[in-house]
């Protein structure tokens, strides 16, 4: 699988970006450089999951403002810095869902189902789109989030880990488990 560069960064960017994260958190001014890099992506998966766009906005809004109020609470765990951004998007977007009794949604394109059906069925037709999409929607929260930031976001298993506060290790798994129930829900439905 391809990284998606979007997502993933060097050691020496890495680095950079802890630098302004050490600024900021002397200085909440200093904070702007990571808003303008993260507000986008933290946008885009907020508004992936609820298909409301000027809700989206406002949670996003509540995660950079959570994130400044907290910034002197951050730790560097060598992965880019969107991976604590997005534990807190994760915890805003599901209050959210508790609070608004918000329907969860799955906004994804043609080329990423695309790639994804190759991942366990290479026959790509209009049929087997609309079997998957269908597939996805019966999987639970927790399952479609690890197939989102894996297969969609292409994100490393350690920056999954960090994003949902679990080892490495038990990211692979529970991606493993994640996909092998898919696989299940779609091969019955070609029965």
């Amino acid at each position: 699988m391809s990284v998606n560069p979007a997502y993933h960064q060097s050691n020496s960017r890495m680095l950079e970006e802890l630098e302004w994260v050490q600024r900021a958190k002397a200085d909440p001014e200093q904070f702007a450089p990571l808003y303008k890099k993260y507000h986008e992506q933290i946008f885009r998966y907020i508004y992936q999951r609820m298909d409301d766009e000027e809700m989206a906005f406002d949670i996003t809004s509540q995660v950079f403002m959570k994130a400044i109020k907290n910034l002197h609470k951050y730790e560097f765990r060598g992965v880019p810095f969107a991976s604590w951004l997005y534990r807190i998007a994760k915890s805003e977007l599901y209050q959210s869902f508790r609070d608004n009794k918000a329907i969860r949604t799955v906004n994804i394109d043609t080329v990423q189902v695309n790639e994804f059906i190759d991942e366990f069925d290479h026959e790509e037709s209009e049929q087997n789109r609309k079997r998957l999409m269908e597939c996805l929607a019966k999987l639970n929260e927790e399952d479609m989030q690890l197939l989102e930031l894996r297969y969609f976001e292409k994100r490393s298993f350690k920056e999954i880990g960090e994003i949902l506060d679990v080892t490495e290790n038990n990211a692979k798994v529970k991606s493993f488990r994640a996909i092998e129930k898919l696989k299940k829900i779609y091969l019955n439905k070609l029965q």
